[in-house]
């Protein structure tokens, strides 16, 4: 299947040539510096061709970067907003210092070395995390597409974000955000600290959305905001975000207020407008959140965000199984609704503490009775 035959370079020097031919019946030649590297390059070809997993070297012959722009303009279904995360990430963190590489070139050694690089760098190491799961999304795909062998993405745990534990407000503080918020906005806080809603699908609320009367509400769109300025309204991500849940009572009244005062008229009025009309500008919601952040002493750190984390904390505590959690989440993977389970080990921490505090104290009198 293949033959080595030593020659010489222009320059002179001793190389030794490997010749073969590839499965499309067109003969190849590879170069090589030593006889054993080319003995080495002879045995993969040839087991390579026999199992089927040969690719032309030729065929990666391309930029990582014009592969990758490629890649993207070969997903039309990417959300907008999914979209502009990929192209920064691909500007910013991936094409100035891979971008200029043939990706037939890229080695397992420059990939541990560019994700070292930015590891180490000011970025969030979730950012790093994702920029490193779409280079090995993209270079997957080159294997598909048989322009590579293998992809040179191997880092163990690289592309796994790790979620921190984040803040949970008591029930006192949610209530206290909410009395002291701009009236606009009260009803936006009850339902994410309450009720575990996104501040996208909050945004995206219309009037027909609300089924009042049967303590409703149904979860179908969510509100983006681009970088550019633009807003769209687009369905969430997973089939299971499109899902329709019980209000607690004293909610459903906040909301009856709200409406009366706030939202635009009609069935496709928005619930929560701005102020001046249209949509409500996530900058806006947090201007005011921020204030009423810091008039109830709540942290720096707490994001509009970690109210929903709040309300899924509180169903779980009371006793919500994992799928009820997922369904009331939104959430098509259990992995998320487990890191609420902590609410309920917690509380049975605590009922196992006043089990063991009570047998403690029988066992005492126990004792004590014995000993008279």
């Amino acid at each position: 299947m293949a033959s080595i035959a030593k020659r010489k370079t222009k320059a002179g020097e001793t190389r030794w040539v490997v010749k073969f031919r590839a499965p499309d019946g067109y003969q190849r030649e590879k170069w090589c510096a030593t006889l054993r590297e080319a003995e080495t390059y002879v045995t993969n070809v040839s087991a390579d061709q026999l199992r089927g997993g040969w690719v032309d070297p030729r065929a990666g012959k391309v930029t990582l970067q014009h592969y990758a722009e490629e890649w993207l303009q070969m997903r039309p279904n990417l959300r907008p907003r999914t979209l502009e995360t990929y192209e920064a990430q691909l500007r910013l963190h991936i094409v100035p210092r891979l971008g200029a590489i043939d990706i037939a070139n890229l080695t397992p050694a420059m990939i541990r070395r560019w994700h070292g690089e930015l590891s180490r760098s000011h970025l969030a190491m979730n950012t790093v995390a994702k920029c490193y799961r779409m280079l090995s999304a993209i270079l997957a795909t080159a294997v598909a597409d048989e322009l590579i062998a293998r992809n040179p993405c191997t880092v163990k745990g690289a592309g796994v974000e790790r979620c921190d534990e984040r803040p949970v407000a008591t029930v006192d503080q949610v209530l206290s955000l909410a009395d002291v918020i701009e009236p606009r906005y009260r009803s936006a806080i009850l339902l994410a600290g309450f009720v575990g809603l996104r501040r996208g699908e909050i945004l995206g609320l219309e009037r027909r959305h609300l089924n009042l009367l049967h303590r409703t509400l149904t979860i179908e769109q969510q509100q983006q905001e681009l970088s550019d300025g633009r807003v769209l309204v687009v369905p969430p991500k997973t089939e299971a975000g499109k899902r329709t849940l019980v209000l607690p009572q004293f909610i459903v009244a906040e909301l009856e207020r709200h409406i009366a005062i706030f939202s635009e008229d009609g069935k496709s009025g928005r619930v929560f407008a701005g102020e001046r009309g249209g949509p409500l500008r996530k900058l806006t919601l947090h201007k005011h959140w921020d204030r009423a952040r810091k008039q109830v002493d709540l942290p720096s750190g707490f994001r509009f965000h970690d109210l929903r984390h709040t309300a899924n904390t509180l169903t779980a505590a009371n006793g919500a199984s994992l799928r009820e959690l997922m369904h009331r989440m939104g959430h098509a993977s259990s992995e998320a609704a487990l890191r609420y389970q902590h609410a309920t080990r917690d509380r049975d921490a605590v009922l196992a503490a006043a089990v063991g505090e009570l047998a403690e104290r029988v066992q005492r009198e126990r004792d004590a009775a014995n000993s008279a």
